[in-house]
């Protein structure tokens, strides 16, 4: 008997187990359902094409997760037809004023006189034929506009499976001009299954619930705290007190992110609201709305990577909303399927590039300071760096940019600027304050400042409550902090030869100096020196067992194979702008991509990529404005060996992720942006020629450096302080004398000894 039975306990333990684990995947989540958040597609991929056209729901449904829905706002023509379009003055996403020019008009729009061009003043013969869809959104291409037609809800029949949610937000403004969205959506529920009806009219939801509540989910969508609904006569802000009520005609709420996750006037996030727990105890769903990769709005706590927003709202442990409106639904799927409930300690697969800092965590922190090397740490990376300058008193320390403008408060410091300004034509084109004309002691009395290359031009800052912090670290102190956390170093030199003409200084030395004071002459295995120039990889490859990097500096560079031949004499690794792996068009989309990692790899060459950074502007439009994608391409198009970012963060949450490695045909594969073979095909008579190369890079090697001068020649003004080295300062200098006078002491006192 126990032996029959047997195979039937097997049989139920596994039912058991299969059930426990999809019973577990299914809770995973902390939406009302169990099931995992929504992908709500506002317009298509309107982050990319202009919003509400049959190109934009295309893209959104073939790229993002097969459950993605597909959003529109609703409006009507003159003759009662849908158009999906977002404001009611269709100025702003057409072309409509070229097409009509004499057309606008002036309507009383909730208590308010709005003037443009009105859907309600057109047929749909007019709008679908004679107008194109253009982009709205002031930061987005241009490239793709008045290409594509306005789009019709009719329309989602033909660009493939996918659940459709309408969202009426004026039909107070249609009723009293005798157009009926009630009376449309019937007629286009008799064609097609409407999943979601939001409006953000209760009197509009309340309508129409008796109708419509049984098959389609009903969602009041909510504006501004302080916004009325005229339908009721009632702020947004005082619905919140009694959700219950809302149950009533609806079966949930969207409202924009802020109500969840408040920022505080410098846009960091406060604690959560309790909105999204207090909806679910209802029985209400809750979805989150203002979602946008290249949003001004976002916190400055997500380092501009969206990926990590998405996350805050579905993967806090707390919480989670049923769904994001988003302009970038594939960011958004990506977020849910590849990162959220991610184990962030899983280990990293094998043949994955190495994580390098930019001057540290220099996208949150001042660059090369003790606090964004501490933070690089914190973040995953495989190397921390320092690019090495040198004072008037002759230490190394880790700055990028001999010019202290970059990177310090030193232009509203009256002991320097501007007496201390100079033209070094060899470094600096333009006047700078340079270090190696203070003392270290000046440099320690300096304020660091972030710096960021796009807060000028797009007014977007880097982390400003930290924008202050840190110290920089001179070279000994660097590579001894190092050590003591057990971190890779990688070493960059660069104007070492224009040091040495300008100021006697010699860089390669201090460093080589540091490096064997702190011993890592004996551990060459966890150290990389980089520079610009052969001649000093070459006194590196003589004098050490170290890697060798050649940084190549031109942008857009073509490298030619005898370059390559030649860099394989001094160095390991290569390091390449960007834009020599991906080339770009004039209108910032990608071409094909060069084959040059493959040609380096071919003559056992590794080779980095440099400098990755978070913000949209640095990011071709091919990459959504999301960062990970754009990594993406480096590892799976280009298959870099190793990626220099400023937020390495960003890198280490990538080479993590779920979706990199599937183990299944079923996982979700991540959006693969391939130069040359995706977006940049849609239209080609709209893309450009390449933004016009430098001249090819056929030659790389220097001549030796300068030798040192035994005294500089006195300068016109007597009084000027030496920019020699002065031996008395240099901790480097001190520690070889000491060890000089040793040996000496130890030959005298064997010689008396022997006699």
């Amino acid at each position: 008997m126990a032996c029959r039975l047997l195979p039937l306990l097997l049989v139920a333990f596994v039912c058991l187990c299969s059930n426990q684990e999809a019973f577990a995947k299914k809770n995973l989540w902390k939406t009302l359902s169990g099931e995992a958040p929504l992908v709500i597609a506002r317009g298509g991929l309107s982050g990319l094409f202009p919003d509400y056209v049959k190109i934009a729901y295309e893209f959104a449904i073939n790229n993002s997760l097969y459950e993605a829905v597909m959003f529109c706002d609703l409006q009507l023509t003159k003759d009662g037809q849908g158009i999906c379009r977002t404001n009611l003055d269709l100025e702003n996403s057409t072309n409509i004023q070229l097409a009509y020019p004499n057309r606008n008009s002036t309507y009383l729009v909730n208590g308010k006189n709005i003037s443009g061009y009105f859907s309600i003043d057109f047929t749909a013969d007019e709008l679908f034929n004679n107008v194109s869809a253009i982009q709205s959104y002031p930061t987005r291409t241009h490239s793709l506009d008045q290409i594509n037609a306005p789009f019709s809800p009719e329309e989602f029949s033909g660009v493939g499976q996918s659940s459709i949610w309408l969202n009426v937000q004026y039909s107070n403004f249609f009723d009293e001009h005798k157009l009926s969205m009630a009376s449309y959506m019937e007629s286009l529920s008799k064609r097609m299954t409407l999943n979601y009806i939001s409006s953000t009219e209760v009197g509009f939801l309340r309508a129409i619930a008796p109708k419509y509540r049984s098959k389609t989910k009903l969602i009041l969508r909510f504006m501004n705290k302080e916004d009325i609904d005229p339908s009721i006569n009632e702020t947004y802000g005082s619905m919140l007190r009694d959700l219950t009520s809302l149950k009533e005609f609806a079966s949930g709420i969207l409202v924009p992110k802020s109500y969840i996750w408040p920022l505080d006037p410098q846009r960091y996030l406060q604690a959560p609201t309790d909105l999204v727990k207090d909806a679910h105890a209802v029985g209400l769903e809750i979805f989150a709305s203002d979602f946008n990769n290249d949003g001004y709005d976002m916190s400055y706590n997500y380092s501009y990577d969206p990926i990590r927003e998405y996350l805050q709202f579905v993967d806090n442990k707390n919480f989670a909303v049923d769904g994001f409106l988003t302009d970038f639904s594939v960011t958004a799927s990506e977020a849910i399927a590849c990162y959220a409930h991610n184990n962030a300690s899983r280990s990293p697969e094998a043949g994955n590039p190495l994580i390098i800092s930019h001057n540290g965590a220099s996208g949150d922190y001042p660059g090369c300071t003790d606090v964004a090397y501490q933070a690089a740490i914190r973040d995953g990376v495989d190397y921390i760096d320092c690019s090495v300058q040198i004072t008037r008193d002759g230490i190394a320390f880790c700055r990028e940019s001999p010019d202290l403008f970059v990177g310090t408060t030193i232009a509203s410091n009256s002991a320097f600027y501007p007496s201390r300004m100079k033209t070094i034509p060899t470094i600096k084109n333009d006047q700078g304050i340079f270090t190696f004309d203070l003392t270290w002691k000046e440099i320690q009395s300096l304020t660091v400042n972030i710096y960021n290359k796009y807060e000028k031009d797009y007014q977007l800052y880097r982390n400003p409550a930290a924008a202050n912090v840190g110290k920089y670290m001179n070279l000994t102190a660097f590579l001894e902090f190092a050590i003591q956390v057990n971190i890779s170093v990688l070493i960059s030199i660069e104007n070492a030869r224009a040091i040495i003409s300008e100021r006697n200084l010699d860089v390669t030395n201090a460093t080589l100096s540091a490096l064997n004071q702190t011993g890592y002459n004996k551990i060459s295995d966890r150290i990389m020196i980089q520079s610009d120039d052969s001649a000093v990889l070459l006194q590196f490859k003589q004098r050490t067992n170290f890697k060798l990097i050649y940084k190549v500096l031109e942008a857009d560079v073509t490298v030619s194979s005898s370059a390559i031949e030649e860099i394989r004499k001094f160095a390991n690794t290569v390091a390449l702008p960007r834009s020599s792996l991906f080339r770009l068009a004039n209108n910032y989309f990608l071409l094909a991509a060069p084959d040059v990692v493959k040609r380096f790899h071919n003559h056992n060459i590794s080779v980095f990529v440099y400098t990755l950074r978070n913000e949209f502007p640095s990011l071709a439009f091919d990459f959504l404005a999301d960062p990970t994608m754009e990594i993406n391409s480096f590892v799976q198009v280009a298959k870099v060996d190793g990626l220099v970012t400023d937020f390495p963060a960003t890198a280490k949450a990538y080479l993590g992720n779920k979706c990199l490695h599937p183990r299944t045909e079923d996982d979700y594969l991540m959006f693969l942006v391939d130069p040359g073979v995706d977006l940049s095909n849609l239209q080609p008579e709209n893309f450009g020629p390449a933004i016009a190369p430098e001249p090819s890079l056929s030659s790389v090697t220097n001549s030796p450096l300068p030798s040192l001068k035994e005294a500089l020649a006195p300068g016109p003004d007597s009084k000027s302080p030496s920019t020699s080295p002065d031996p008395r300062k240099n901790s480097s200098n001190r520690c070889s004398g000491r060890s000089l006078f040793v040996s000496l002491m130890i030959a005298v006192l064997l010689f008396l000894n022997s006699h």
